[in-house]
C-alpha cells in the first residue's frame, strides 16, 4: 500500500530522494522547496532543482517564505498526510506541522548522529579529518537533528575524498534509504533509537573566513581543511606577484615530509611547509581562471623555493 507523502527539499541531494521516493510508488501529493531566487549574471530567477524535478512528475510545488504562516500551515494540515519527506529543505519546521501527518515528520541527514548536527556535515566531517561518515533518516522533533534514529547506512571517508566526492555518494546512498524506510514505516516495523547525547557535535555553517588556508596547522589539518572546502568556497592563499597579491584557491594537497617556516615553498614544485611536515598542492585556481593541475599552475605563474605563501 504506498503512503501518502509531502516532500521537502530543495537541492540536488534532495532530489536524488524525491526520485527514488516516487519510483518506489508512493503517492506524493505535494512538494514544497525554497522559493525563486535571482542567480547568475542576468539575475534571473530559477527553480531550485526539486522544483524541477516536481514538475516533470507532475506533482503540486509550494514555495512558502516561511512555514511559520498560519496559511501555509492550514494548506499543510488540510493534505491529510500519513508522512512527510524532508532533506535538506532549509527551513525550520513549527512544531504543530511536525505533529501533522499521521506517521510523522522524517529527516535524511549526512551523518552518523549526534555527530555532525547542523547545516555542513559532509564538509565538517572531512575536515576533522573522519574516517567514516553515513546517511541516516530520523523522527523529526523540535530539536535540531535531536530526533530518534529510523535508518543507517555507513559510508567511508576516502584519502582523496572531496566535499563534491562524498556529497555525490552520500545523495546517492541517502536516495536508496528512502524506499527501505518507509516500506517498514508501512509495516510498523521500524525500531527507533534514541541519539547518545555524549557524542554530539555540531556542523556549522562554512564561512568564507575561514576558508582562508592556516599554514601553522598541521599538515594533515590544512589538506584536510583543503578537501572539506572543495569546490565551495575553496580554500585560499595570497601569492605576491609583480601586480600585487593575488588569490589562489586549492582543491587538492598532498601531506608530505618537510620542514620550514609555516606558508613556505620547500622546493620550486609547489611543496609547502605547515606547522608540522608540508603539503604538496595538487590542483589549484587562480583567480579569475579555472582549476588546474599544479604543472599547468607553475608554467603560468612560478612559485620558486623561499617564497612565502599568505
Amino acid at each position: 500500500m504506498a503512503l501518502r507523502l509531502a516532500f521537502m527539499g530543495t537541492p540536488d541531494f534532495a532530489a536524488a530522494s524525491l526520485a527514488e521516493i516516487v519510483a518506489a510508488g508512493h503517492e506524493v501529493v505535494c512538494v514544497y522547496t525554497q522559493p525563486l531566487r535571482r542567480r547568475g549574471r542576468g539575475q534571473a530567477e530559477q527553480k531550485t532543482p526539486v522544483h524541477v524535478l516536481a514538475e516533470q512528475f507532475g506533482i503540486p510545488v509550494e514555495t512558502p517564505d516561511s512555514f511559520r504562516d498560519p496559511d501555509v500551515i492550514a494548506d499543510f494540515l488540510a493534505l491529510d498526510l500519513d508522512a512527510a519527506c524532508v532533506v535538506a529543505y532549509g527551513q525550520i519546521l513549527p512544531e504543530e506541522v511536525l505533529e501533522a501527518p499521521r506517521l510523522g515528520c522524517l529527516n535524511l541527514h549526512a551523518s552518523l548522529l549526534p555527530r555532525w548536527r547542523g547545516a555542513a556535515p559532509i564538509q565538517r566531517a572531512i575536515m576533522a579529518g573522519d574516517e567514516i561518515t553515513g546517511v541516516q533518516i530520523m523522527q523529526m522533533e523540535a530539536g535540531l537533528d535531536t530526533g530518534p534514529i529510523l535508518m543507517s547506512e555507513v559510508v567511508p571517508i576516502e584519502p582523496t575524498d572531496t566535499a563534491a566526492t562524498l556529497h555525490d555518494r552520500l545523495m546517492a546512498t541517502g536516495a536508496l534509504l528512502w524506499p527501505r524506510t518507509l516500506a517498514a514505516l508501512e509495516r510498523g516495523t521500524l525500531e527507533a533509537q534514541p541519539q547518545d547525547e555524549d557524542g554530539v557535535t555540531y556542523a556549522k555553517k562554512i564561512t568564507r573566513e575561514e576558508a582562508r588556508i592556516d599554514w601553522s596547522e598541521p599538515a594533515r589539518a590544512v589538506a584536510d581543511r583543503i578537501r572539506g572546502l572543495t569546490p565551495s568556497p575553496g580554500a585560499w592563499f595570497e601569492l605576491a606577484t609583480e601586480k600585487g597579491p593575488v588569490r589562489v584557491k586549492v582543491h587538492f594537497a598532498v601531506p608530505e615530509a618537510g620542514e620550514g617556516d609555516p606558508g613556505e615553498a620547500l622546493d620550486d614544485e609547489l611543496l609547502i611547509a605547515c606547522g608540522e611536515g608540508a603539503v604538496r598542492l595538487a590542483r589549484l585556481q587562480r583567480e579569475g581562471r579555472g582549476v588546474m593541475s599544479a604543472e599547468e599552475f607553475l608554467r603560468g605563474t612560478a612559485v620558486p623555493a623561499g617564497t612565502v605563501l599568505g
